[in-house]
C-alpha cells in the first residue's frame, strides 16, 4: 500500500506524522470502512466539538471563526470547513472523492476539504486557501497539506463530461490524465489537488499523499464507483489541540 510519506495505520483511520501529529498541537485522521463514524475515539479531548455538514460537491467553505456550540448545526451546502478555534473537529465524508486537510501551523487555522471531481476541477482547494489568507492570514508557504485515499489513477475512468470541464478550468489537464479511448481517460485525482495547491504557493515539502486507492481496498473502504451505490462512507478529520510541551 504505497504512499509518498511515513504513514501509520489502524483498523479504523490512517494518520500521516510527516504531515501533522499532536506536537504540533493538531490531530487529524483519514477513515476507513471500519467504524467511520465513530471519530470521538479518534481525539483525546473530552471539550471537543465535532463539526459535520451536507456536502454538495461545490467550491463554497464554511469558515469557523468563533466557539462552536455542542450540537450547533449549519444550514446551507458546504464543501470545505475552515477553523482558527481548538477542540472543533472538522470532518468530511467521502466514498471514492478526495479528503483533503490542511493545517497552517504559523496561524493556527485548520481547514478540512471534500474534493469530487465536480469540486476538484472547479477549485475548491486552493479557493479554500485562498479564505485561509484572507480571513485568517494564511501564507501558502507556510501551510501542510495532507491529501488522503481515493479513487486512484488504476481505476477512474472518465468521459467526456468530466474531460471537457477538466480541459475549460485546468491549462495542465495533460499532465494528470492518461488518454484510454475517444472521450475516455483516467484521471489521478489527488495528482491534480497536489498541482492546484503547488500553483498557488504551497511549497512541494509541505505536501504529503496517500497514495491508496478506495476502488481497489474494498476490505479497508467504501466505493461508490465499484460498488455503484452508496453503502457507506468513510470520515476523515483535523481538530487543533494543545500543543504538547517539548523540553
Amino acid at each position: 500500500m504505497p504512499a509518498d510519506t511515513e504513514q501509520e495505520m489502524a483498523a479504523t483511520h490512517i494518520t500521516v506524522p510527516a504531515f501533522a501529529g499532536t506536537r504540533d498541537g493538531v490531530r487529524h485522521f483519514f477513515g476507513t470502512r471500519h467504524r467511520p463514524g465513530d471519530v470521538a475515539s479518534l481525539t483525546t479531548s473530552k471539550r471537543q466539538i465535532v463539526v459535520s455538514v451536507k456536502q454538495v460537491h461545490g467550491t463554497d467553505a464554511l469558515v469557523l471563526d468563533r466557539p462552536v456550540a455542542e450540537g450547533e448545526t449549519f444550514a446551507g451546502g458546504w464543501d470545505a470547513l475552515v477553523t482558527d478555534q481548538t477542540d472543533v473537529l472538522l470532518t468530511v465524508r467521502t466514498a471514492d472523492c478526495v479528503p483533503v486537510l490542511v493545517h497552517d501551523p504559523v496561524q493556527r487555522v485548520v481547514a478540512a476539504i471534500h474534493a469530487g471531481w465536480r469540486g476538484a476541477v472547479a477549485g475548491i482547494v486552493p479557493r479554500t486557501l485562498a479564505v485561509m489568507a484572507r480571513r485568517f492570514g494564511s501564507d501558502p508557504g507556510s501551510l501542510r497539506v495532507g491529501i488522503g485515499p481515493s479513487a486512484g489513477p488504476c481505476c477512474y475512468e472518465v468521459d467526456e463530461p468530466v474531460l471537457g470541464r477538466l480541459r475549460e478550468d485546468f491549462g495542465d489537464w495533460r499532465t494528470v490524465v492518461q488518454e484510454t479511448g475517444r472521450g475516455k481517460a483516467i484521471l489521478d485525482l489527488r495528482a491534480l489537488v497536489r498541482r492546484q495547491v503547488q500553483a498557488v504557493g504551497v511549497e512541494e515539502e509541505g505536501i504529503r499523499t496517500v497514495n491508496v486507492c478506495t476502488i481497489c481496498y474494498p476490505d479497508l473502504f467504501y466505493s461508490y464507483r465499484r460498488e455503484g451505490a452508496v453503502r457507506g462512507t468513510m470520515v476523515s478529520g483535523i481538530m487543533l489541540s494543545r500543543r504538547v510541551a517539548t523540553r
